[in-house]
């Protein structure tokens, strides 16, 4: 495989096809309205088509209504062979991980195990200190929120290696977080605007471990994973570098070209980016959590109260490890989305009850590709 510099571009920076249709539905309820009219699903199919057109390899939507599935699909899994995008394709789903973990912390804010509004020191003495950076200002909602002034992690020159070399590199949250504060000024005071950065969900990892004495992986698997019963969905396991089937090939475009990175490392992006998943499963989950069957309903308030503008993620509010998503029709659609190299993900469920995700694999690094994509999301939640 190519060997290629500045790792850290090609990492988690989560918010956020001419090819045959497979659709199938799921549900008890025959009678049930079937996720999308005919024509809906005809101009679904032409905006798959035209991601893959404008350079993504393959895309896939999963469209959950009413308990029925319909799935579509355009483009390949695999560039060399011509393999189609696999059915219930398991793909990384980057910073959808956070959602994932906000929901755990949602739930030990219920327990009573941690207060929103207390300062992270508390928790995790001598953790977030640095230069502009006070453990005793920012409180855990500023965190999960986006609102601390944390730096971003993703920009240390330890993940500026040779991807060759990282495939067999293990990184250590607590150690990225330590060296990201110590080398890196606060970006602006806590609580002042909402500016993304990756730095905050690894810390937030880092207290769902010390508050529960267990990794945030089983804490998610315990918590989330196996009550909804996600067979496919996990955090892989360190070393555990393919991504387990069916699922397609993951691209990057290095030097011009579009180069194969299904094979990655992830603790580097642990709490904030590392798990996988299928359309099908990331839309159960959402619908989880938005009907309030993971956490309970004032934690659900707590998680969509008086979501911030982010500065650097244009058309996202966001809560709590939950983002109100901006879409063309004006529906109120919550959700996340994530990208980690190779892949790419769209996800929202509306106000009454339609959940989509859209896969992609390939992380867009042109505006007419990010914008094709995105919009087989948008075509998705607003078709009739």
């Amino acid at each position: 495989m190519t060997s290629m510099r500045k790792m850290r571009r090609l990492v988690v920076a989560g918010l956020v096809m001419a090819g045959a249709l497979t659709a199938c539905t799921t549900g008890a309820d025959s009678g049930a309205r079937q996720p999308l009219s005919d024509a809906g699903r005809a101009d679904l199919q032409r905006a798959l088509d035209a991601a893959v057109g404008a350079g993504t390899p393959g895309v896939q939507v999963v469209v959950t209504e009413q308990g029925k599935e319909w799935t579509a699909t355009s483009g390949v899994g695999d560039i060399a062979t011509g393999a189609g995008f696999p059915a219930a394709a398991r793909i990384r789903i980057g910073s959808n991980t956070k959602a994932f973990v906000a929901t755990v912390m949602m739930q030990l804010v219920a327990a009573g195990t941690v207060d929103l509004d207390a300062p992270i020191e508390r928790y995790l003495p001598g953790v977030v200190q640095g230069d502009g950076i006070d453990g005793n200002r920012i409180t855990v909602r500023n965190l999960m929120q986006h609102t601390s002034g944390l730096p971003e992690y993703l920009e240390l020159p330890e993940l500026d290696g040779d991807y060759a070399a990282m495939l067999k590199q293990h990184f250590d949250s607590a150690a990225l977080v330590r060296s990201a504060l110590s080398t890196m000024p606060a970006h602006f005071p806590p609580g002042e605007k909402a500016e993304y950065s990756n730095t905050n969900y690894l810390i937030v990892g880092m207290l769902v471990e010390r508050l529960t004495g267990k990794p945030f992986a089983e804490e998610i698997t315990h918590r989330i994973i196996e009550p909804l019963g996600l067979k496919a969905t996990y955090i892989p396991a360190p070393g555990e570098i393919e991504l387990r089937d069916p699922h397609p090939l993951g691209y990057e475009i290095v030097d011009g070209q579009r180069t194969d990175l299904t094979r990655l490392e992830t603790s580097w992006a642990g709490s904030a980016g590392a798990m996988v998943s299928t359309g099908s499963e990331v839309n159960r989950f959402f619908t989880a959590l938005l009907t309030g069957k993971l956490v309970q309903p004032a934690q659900l308030a707590e998680m969509q109260r008086d979501p911030k503008p982010l500065t650097n993620r244009e058309g996202i509010d966001y809560g709590l490890g939950l983002a109100r998503l901006s879409v063309p029709c004006g529906k109120q659609v919550w959700g996340h989305g994530g990208s980690i190299p190779g892949f790419r993900t769209y996800d929202g469920v509306t106000a009454d009850g339609r959940a989509v995700t859209v896969l992609a694999n390939l992380r867009a690094s042109d505006a007419a590709t990010a914008a094709a994509q995105q919009h087989v999301f948008d075509t998705a939640i607003c078709a009739a």
